[in-house]
């Protein structure tokens, strides 16, 4: 069993962007040492609570401070960007750490509909693009040239950072298949389906230049503590975090658990924060390794990528090394 990290670089209270950037660098040196696969940061626009707007830049400067764990991106929010400029970024990132860059990327625009306009200068993204892009993509890291313009990524190199396409859907896993890449669920996106999704991934791949057989994982939001009881004290704050963002109101920063236990939900909100524990595991060390082991198991994956955001920092750190102690990382 792989255990994988996704970070989002968020804002906790009383931080601030560069606080939260440190907080990731600092993530990203700890998991390396404790025996972590990949670690992921993701593209979030327009956002007071999470400062990871660039992960392309964050990639390069996460690889640069790590040594052994794969750095990629979860994701590279494709539609707003040209697939030879997104090659050619990474073709550099590979060349500077070879055989220890991921390329993940993801159709949905990323932000409200004013980001999107920003981003491609008055226009709408071109989401029924995507599969194309995505092909161009694949076909300019392998050194071709799909527009026959006589045109190459650089630098050029006889390794390519793999594509991972990610979604939390049905179609993003039928896509993945067709194009022969990598797939990534998110579980933490969506608790239902997932399993189906990743069959028909499984069912439908066909091999491509980069890759012959498929190759998946499945992330979900873990929260670690030496009990359960702590466990849930520290989940509360993602409990609320979620519910906020569901209903749509002004976030500053990731709430803490006094914040959210001070909380007084509606019996509807009690029903949504339940229903959102499907995006979860939460529990004592062997409790949450048991139902990894079982969420891996029921996708047919051999990797699970894990993203915990709780306060304070201190806990997130404490919370991967009683995963990758209960994992036994450093032996694997």
């Amino acid at each position: 069993m792989k255990l994988s990290v996704l970070d989002q670089s968020p804002i906790l209270s009383g931080m601030n962007p560069h606080d939260a950037l440190q907080q990731t660098t600092e993530l990203a040196k700890w998991t390396d040492r404790l025996g972590y696969h990949r670690f992921w940061i993701s593209e979030h626009h327009s956002t007071e609570t999470l400062a990871g707007s660039a992960p392309e830049i964050l990639a390069a400067h996460l690889a640069a401070h790590t040594n052994q764990i794969r750095i990629g991106t979860g994701g590279v929010l494709l539609p707003h960007y040209s697939s030879y400029k997104v090659a050619e970024s990474f073709r550099l990132l590979e060349t500077l750490h070879p055989g220890r860059i991921d390329l993940g990327v993801g159709r949905a625009p990323g932000g409200m509909p004013n980001v999107n306009l920003a981003l491609n200068r008055g226009k709408l993204p071109n989401v029924e693009g995507y599969p194309a892009q995505v092909e161009e993509l694949m076909a300019y890291l392998h050194g071709q040239d799909p527009q026959g313009m006589d045109i190459y990524a650089t630098p050029s190199g006889e390794t390519a950072p793999p594509i991972w396409m990610l979604g939390s859907s049905g179609t993003s896993a039928r896509l993945a298949a067709d194009l022969g890449a990598s797939y990534s669920f998110a579980h933490f996106i969506n608790g239902r389906g997932g399993i189906r999704a990743m069959d028909r991934y499984q069912d439908y791949f066909t091999p491509s230049m980069q890759q012959n057989v498929p190759i998946a994982n499945v992330s979900v939001f873990v929260v670690c503590a030496e009990t359960d009881e702590h466990a849930e004290y520290l989940a509360s704050s993602l409990d609320l975090a979620l519910l906020q963002i569901e209903q749509g109101g002004k976030r500053t920063h990731f709430p803490t658990p006094e914040e959210a236990l001070s909380h007084s939900c509606s019996l509807f909100e009690e029903e949504r924060i339940q229903d959102n524990r499907k995006r979860m595991i939460v529990g004592s060390p062997e409790k949450v390794k048991e139902e990894i082991e079982q969420l891996a198991n029921s996708y047919g994956v051999d990797e699970v990528i894990v993203n915990t955001i709780v306060t304070p920092f201190d806990d997130r750190l404490k919370s991967y090394e009683l995963l990758a102690n209960v994992f036994q990382l450093h032996n694997a």
